[in-house]
């Protein structure tokens, strides 16, 4: 089959392809649920050891192993903020400030995402209201730097030190990519729906369309009435 009579087939039903076009945007546009807004806070910390004291007369290789134990220490940082203790201090601060707060630390777990680069550690915290978050982040920023050390106190790491290096901003968060395509991949889906639907209509119609059609029957065609012209006025 050419092309021109694939575009005929579309061309006859095109009003099936508009129509449902027009629901799926309508729809969408009418009974999608607007999404609540949503607000991030970032914070930076410097994560270090204190250097090793020299006791004696030996080498201690330029404060090597105080920058690599920084970095490793900063590495398993970035999973112990995403854990309960973290989250629990932060709830039990908040709680106890001048204006108490309370959230769930469960909440305060589920919203907070930590990167690591080098001996720097990134905190994002992701909240629906922007004045709770800048109560939450700021209560992050206290609590780390002071019960940091404890949350490594069991492998022995007592001189750990965390400092903020960038005091927490809130901003509002964009769209995600999901959905500014969630539209645009309703409508595309709607076109194909339509134009599957033109051809199953096509397919399932038996009249007789052309003369070509006839001479595929085995049907000689001595002539044909051609359609009359649609006057517009």
């Amino acid at each position: 089959m050419e092309l021109r009579q694939y575009w005929h087939i579309v061309w006859k039903r095109v009003w099936i392809i508009v129509v449902l076009l027009l629901v799926v945007l309508s729809g969408s546009l009418v009974l999608r649920p607007k999404p609540a807004p949503l607000y991030q806070a970032t914070m930076r910390f410097l994560v270090g050891v204190a250097p090793e004291l020299c006791t004696g007369d030996y080498y201690t290789y330029d404060r090597y192993y105080t920058w690599l134990s920084s970095e490793y220490l900063a590495d398993d940082l970035s999973e112990v903020v995403k854990y309960s203790a973290f989250a629990d201090d932060v709830s039990a601060y908040l709680a106890q400030g001048e204006t108490p707060i309370t959230v769930s630390p469960g909440a305060i777990q589920g919203s907070t995402v930590a990167e690591k680069q080098h001996r720097i550690l990134t905190l994002r915290i992701t909240w629906a209201n922007a004045e709770e978050l800048t109560a939450i982040a700021n209560a992050a920023a206290e609590v780390l730097p002071r019960n940091g050390p404890g949350y490594f106190a069991p492998i022995g790491v007592d001189q750990a030190r965390f400092t903020l290096i960038d005091r927490p901003v809130v901003v509002p968060v964009g769209k995600s990519l999901r959905e500014r395509l969630d539209l645009p991949i309703r409508l595309f889906l709607a076109l194909l729906a339509g134009v599957a639907l033109t051809f199953l209509l096509d397919y399932l119609d038996d009249t007789v369309r052309d003369g070509a059609e006839l001479e595929e029957m085995g049907i000689t065609v001595l002539g044909e009435i051609p359609q009359p012209r649609r006057r517009f006025f």
